[in-house]
């Protein structure tokens, strides 16, 4: 379920012109796949401000082995132990 509210919060902020690398300013966030979802599981976006999320899967024992928001192009598989970084640029204010 966290899962799928992390895909549609990222769904409802990223922008088609979607960056592969760390973003060149903005906000960076730490985040952890664990057996309980995604931690944090809601993270404040400005509208406008490159997002970076660094996301580490700590668990086999969860669904989170990628993470997908088909209409922004992001298909970013999470490998068990290794960190994976996401960053967009959000076209609205949220979480």
């Amino acid at each position: 379920m966290r899962r799928l509210l992390l895909l549609a919060a990222l769904a409802t902020l990223a922008h088609p012109a979607l960056a592969a690398g760390p973003a060149k300013a903005g906000k960076t966030v730490q985040v952890t796949v664990t057996e309980d979802g995604y931690l944090p599981d809601k993270i404040e976006a400005k509208r406008g401000e490159p997002l970076t999320l660094v996301v580490t899967r700590k668990t086999d024992r969860t669904c989170a082995t990628e993470l997908v928001v088909k209409e922004y192009g992001i298909n970013a598989p999470l490998p068990l132990g290794r960190p994976v970084t996401v960053t967009f640029t959000p076209t609205r204010a949220g979480q």
